[in-house]
């Protein structure tokens, strides 16, 4: 009997696989996947420069660009606190003068003070030009307690993929014959100051289908790469290896996560006898997400014993580290309108930002030392606001938290378990919001479920007015509001821009995210992606009933995952929608799994390769389903060449598709700026000028 039904599962997969392949044989733009091929680029380059011809000679377009990008490049910015090394703070910031930014430091005192005295310890811009290279800054991982030698990463052009090399903070240089990894997609962090954890590409067969690291070694000083332990080996079919650490006081933590798929993972931790790496009994569907006073802080994306889904729980490291049996212990259940967002650990203070209805909330625990348990407070910070833990200073049980609005811009705050908040830095008005309003609403979805979402406009807006929804709906993000300058996330002020044309932004909390933790995922996952669209659907149709706008003067914008909801969105209900932004998209779902990361999002999709799955994806995948003979609302699609994540071709077969059946297509894909498609402010206020006049062609302008 087993014999005979493993037979017939490779007679089914092996019909799977013909079908795969006839389809792809009958795609007509599959050369559109050559990434860097003549043909393909020579398409770029007509399709660019077609949308080009309708864009930027626009009236106000100049205008748009130019104060984009005094609104990106403003030395008015929030200096975002890096890490804390000791008595010495850590910032990255990029403006007018430094598009590809430096990386710096200040005296701790003289930040908390306001007042930060900042020397330059690496100019990217100046490395890129002397080193030939456009370098996109990746971040530093500087090995405490001294945090003399860092490991810096940089990748040309924006892509994932990154190189990485020793750096010593004293004397502001490379260290000669020092660590270095050529480009790849790697995971490095320090064992010790002559030791590195490292997955990367050691040749054939070492990365997995999804394109990352499969096997983690320890490398030691003065010796090749190629003489590396091997300490830990993950499968092809996993998604990959990853390796990190904490630090508990003076004690480092160095752990490998082996990944099995999106949302599984093996945690390893160094036994203390002989510092092989064995696996813990961390549940593989939970989050390690902080260390402090010896215990591991987890989160539980599934219910585990009697602990329900979306709470942390705390471990003691030193006996799950010797294999010994280890006490589960409750540390913070969010209610039901709560989702734990944002953890941090200081000294003594385990710092939890939840969302409550969308809205941020901070919250300091602590451990009673004799019996283990935990105990919470809630510590005011600003009200009915976002807010995010940016950092923590370890022996001043510190955090710096952020916190803004729609019209509120940023603030960062030092706070502290008693007191009132200490300003660090609060930014001033980009923009008059005296005249306009935000409301959180809920829309009801087709199964009844309530979707918030927020809703800026003029103030005592009257009739229906043009409408731009953006949302995303997957992997467990949650989208919060933030100040409109940077509204949508990658399209620069174009929410200002819109609402200030007297126009309605929307932010919709559709299912997929994290907004009510991990039951709001998973209602969107797999076979149940339809009510992610439904969602959507639903905000529309409220705007519509509330008489905020109407059927056909609604635009949706959606990045990456919002590329498939855009997409799927457009396609099922052409009547509602208006106009359709999509960045880095997603789209042909018949074949993701087999471009570039795409094989790492199985867990979130599903497997077109497998029948059953491909019978879900097939009745939403946004290029499968576009039909001959509909109108569509026209698309503006927006991408990089240098994307290692989302592979261009999503973009491209669709938009080559909808031309084809006679749809507008507007189509703007950069060389440089990764998944982010952004490698400096320039490119993003192109990108914010260009998205406000295709809405204002589409929906404003055109009857």
């Amino acid at each position: 009997m087993i014999r005979a039904t493993l037979a017939a599962l490779a007679l089914s997969c092996s019909f799977a696989a013909v079908a795969a392949a006839a389809q792809d044989a009958k795609d007509p733009y599959l050369w559109l996947e050559d990434i860097e091929g003549k043909k393909a680029l020579d398409w770029v380059k007509k399709e660019n420069a077609a949308t080009d011809k309708l864009i930027r000679n626009r009236p106000g377009f100049e205008k748009d660009r130019l104060r984009a990008k005094e609104i990106l490049d403003d030395n008015r910015q929030i200096a975002d606190p890096g890490e804390v090394m000791g008595d010495t703070i850590t910032n990255f910031w990029r403006d007018a003068a430094n598009p590809r930014g430096i990386w710096r430091q200040s005296p701790l005192d003289a930040y908390l003070a306001g007042k930060p005295v900042w020397t330059t310890l690496i100019d990217v811009d100046a490395l890129g030009k002397a080193e030939k290279q456009s370098w996109v800054w990746h971040g530093a991982d500087c090995l405490a307690p001294d945090y003399r030698r860092c490991l810096i990463s940089v990748s040309p052009g924006g892509t994932d993929a990154d190189i990485v090399r020793e750096w010593d903070r004293p004397t502001k240089s490379f260290v000669k014959d020092g660590f270095a990894l050529p480009q790849a997609k790697s995971s490095v962090t320090w064992e010790n100051a002559d030791a590195l954890l490292v997955a990367t590409d050691y040749g054939a067969g070492s990365m997995t289908a999804s394109g990352y690291p499969r096997i983690v070694k320890r490398w030691k000083r003065g010796t090749p790469l190629s003489a590396a332990a091997t300490l830990i080996e993950g499968e092809a079919g996993d998604v990959g290896m990853g390796v990190f650490a904490f630090m508990d006081g003076d004690k480092r933590w160095p752990m490998i996560s082996r990944n099995k798929t999106f949302y599984t993972s093996d945690v390893y931790l160094p036994h203390p006898a002989d510092g092989d790496y064995n696996s813990s009994i961390i549940p593989d569907t939970a989050d390690l997400r902080a260390v402090i006073d010896g215990q591991a802080i987890i989160f539980l994306n599934e219910a585990f014993a009697d602990f329900p889904a979306g709470s942390l729980l705390a471990l003691p490291l030193d006996t799950m580290a010797r294999g010994d049996q280890v006490p589960f212990v409750p540390v913070m259940t969010p209610t039901k309108s709560q989702a734990i967002e944002n953890v941090a650990a200081s000294k003594n203070v385990l710092w939890v930002k939840a969302l409550d209805d969308v809205e941020g909330k901070l919250f300091a625990l602590r451990r009673d030392q004799p019996h283990g348990r935990w105990s919470q407070k809630e510590v005011p910070v600003t009200a009915n606001a976002t807010m995010a833990i940016a950092g923590t200073v370890d022996d001043r049980d510190l955090a710096f938290v952020t916190a803004e609005t729609m019209l509120m811009p940023p603030t960062l705050y030092a706070v502290g378990e008693a007191g009132a908040p200490q300003t660090i830095q609060s930014l001033p008005a980009t923009f008059d919001a005296k005249d306009m309003t935000v409301e959180k609403r809920f829309a009801t979805s087709k199964d009844g479920t309530k979707i918030p979402y927020f809703l800026v406009r003029k103030t005592g807006a009257a009739g229906p007015v043009p409408a731009l929804v953006h949302a995303y709906g997957g992997f467990r993000a949650a989208q919060t509001p933030g100040y409109l300058t940077g509204q949508p996330y990658r399209a620069g002020p174009l929410g200002l821009f819109w609402v200030e044309d007297r126009n309605a932004y929307v932010l919709a909390n559709i299912r997929g995210g994290g907004e009510y933790g991990p039951a709001w995922h998973q209602a969107a996952l797999r076979e149940k992606r339809q009510n992610s669209f439904d969602d959507l659907h639903a905000v529309a149709e409220d705007l519509v009933a509330t008489g905020v706008s109407r059927k056909g003067k609604i635009a949706i914008s959606g990045r990456s995952n919002g590329g498939v909801l855009v997409g799927a969105a457009m396609e099922q209900r052409p009547d509602l929608y208006g106009a359709v932004i999509s960045g880095s998209p997603l789209k042909d779902m018949r074949r993701y799994n087999k471009l570039l990361a795409g094989a790492s999002w199985v867990a979130e999709y599903g497997d077109p390769d497998n029948p059953d799955d491909w019978a879900f994806l097939s009745k939403y995948s946004p290029y499968q389903n576009i039909r001959k003979g509909v109108k569509y609302p026209p698309i503006f699609l927006y991408l990089s060449t240098k994307d290692d994540r989302v592979h261009p071709g999503h973009a491209r077969k669709f938009a080559a598709r909808l031309a084809e059946y006679g749809n507008s297509v507007y189509y703007h894909e950069y060389l440089e700026g990764g998944h982010s498609v952004g490698a400096d402010h320039a490119e993003d206020a192109v990108r914010a000028a260009m998205l406000h006049a295709f809405l204002l062609r589409e929906l404003v302008e055109k009857d």
